[in-house]
């Protein structure tokens, strides 16, 4: 899979800017507040819909512009492919091929990227939401469908709550409304516990020979999906559509007090655990960091074992926290299976003589040069 040329315009601080790479290894440089953060995170955008870094999409627009315009020309095993998403104060729309695709779903999964950030820490110590949000984002990416069931998910999520808001002082009327947002509840909810689970298995594998390589040997990573349902039991969809609403009967007189919905997938979380320890409580900033760097690479690795290509992978500022040996080995790596694209302040400590095809693009001010 190659990203061949990318398009922008009026996409945060480009007016326009074009650049065409049909290299394996793509180097943007530049002293920082450049944008070359920016080219990275459209390139994310274009895959995905949405930010890494934002979920204002008003955000990516250029100051005092109406709307970006993405475009981006790839190549894949099944053939070439045009990409184009325009957002604006009204929303998205997407083409692929010049259709429009009514349902972004239907987008989503043309191009599929890899972001190694330094933010990727708080995959590990931040917040169950950060968590979530990963999830949703790389099963989407692989599974389309995943993102249809989650949309609904939420619709549902908000319309329950929003019924629980009224609930004080409840008749029966309000009562049986309440079944039936819990059964619709617990039909999608099921739907994304279970795409959850079997991802988080497949990451496992990889993430786990992963991190023992890396760590010499020393250190077995073990992922855990930490949800209300007992997936241990069975994963019969009835059983589980039992055991959701059961459940949810537990903590009814709870939620009506609190006015929200206590029990799904949107309260669930991931657990790592290093040598049988948690790595959130009791890791080490360099075990925690080891921990991202296992799971995105583990997230390359079954990309391409699911849809059968390498995704592109995008690698915003993580060299500078390499020496040059382990900068170089990083690259080499990838760089005659997996298109990369790099951002750094500078190329000095890259080896680039060992690099077999790459290109530099100097940013400065909105601009390549």
């Amino acid at each position: 899979m190659r990203l061949n040329s990318l398009t922008l315009q009026d996409y945060r601080n480009y007016e326009r800017i074009e650049f065409h790479s049909g290299q394996m290894v793509n180097i943007f440089v530049g002293p920082n507040a450049q944008g070359k953060t920016n080219l990275l995170e459209s390139i994310f955008v274009l895959a995905l819909t949405k930010s890494h870094r934002t979920h204002h999409d008003k955000e990516l627009i250029r100051w005092n512009a109406p709307f970006t315009h993405l475009h981006g020309s790839i190549e894949r095993k099944y053939g070439k492919a045009e990409l184009d998403l325009v957002i604006s104060a009204q929303g998205k729309k997407a083409k692929l091929n010049g259709l429009e695709q009514k349902k972004l779903s239907n987008f989503i999964g043309a191009l599929n990227v890899v972001m190694f950030a330094p933010e990727d820490l708080e995959i590990v110590k931040g917040s169950p939401g950060v968590r979530r949000r990963f999830l949703d984002m790389e099963i989407g990416q692989v599974y389309p469908s995943y993102l249809y069931d989650l949309s609904q998910y939420l619709k549902i999520l908000n319309q329950r709550n929003n019924h629980l808001k009224q609930m004080f002082g409840s008749s029966s009327s309000n009562m049986a409304m309440l079944e039936v947002w819990n059964e619709q509840l617990a039909q999608f909810g099921i739907k994304i516990i279970k795409k959850r689970q079997s991802f988080i298995k497949k990451l496992q594998q990889w993430a786990e020979t992963i991190h023992f390589g890396i760590t010499g040997g020393h250190e077995k990573l073990q992922i855990q999906y930490q949800t209300a349902l007992d997936l241990t039991v069975s994963e019969d969809e009835t059983v589980l559509f039992d055991q959701f609403m059961i459940k949810l009967s537990q903590v009814k007189d709870q939620e009506i007090r609190r006015a929200v919905t206590l029990v799904g997938p949107h309260r669930d979380d991931l657990l790592f655990f290093i040598n049988e320890k948690e790595a959130q409580t009791f890791g080490s900033q360099g075990q925690q960091r080891t921990t991202a760097l296992s799971l995105k690479l583990a997230e390359i690795e079954l990309i391409h074992q699911e849809v059968g290509e390498y995704p592109v992978l995008l690698l915003d500022d993580v060299l500078s926290e390499l020496d040059q040996f382990r900068q170089t080995q990083l690259i080499e790596t990838f760089q005659s299976k997996v298109q990369t694209f790099i951002t750094t302040t500078g190329i000095e400590s890259i080896d680039l003589a060992k690099l077999e095809d790459a290109s530099v693009f100097q940013v400065r001010s909105g601009g390549l040069i």
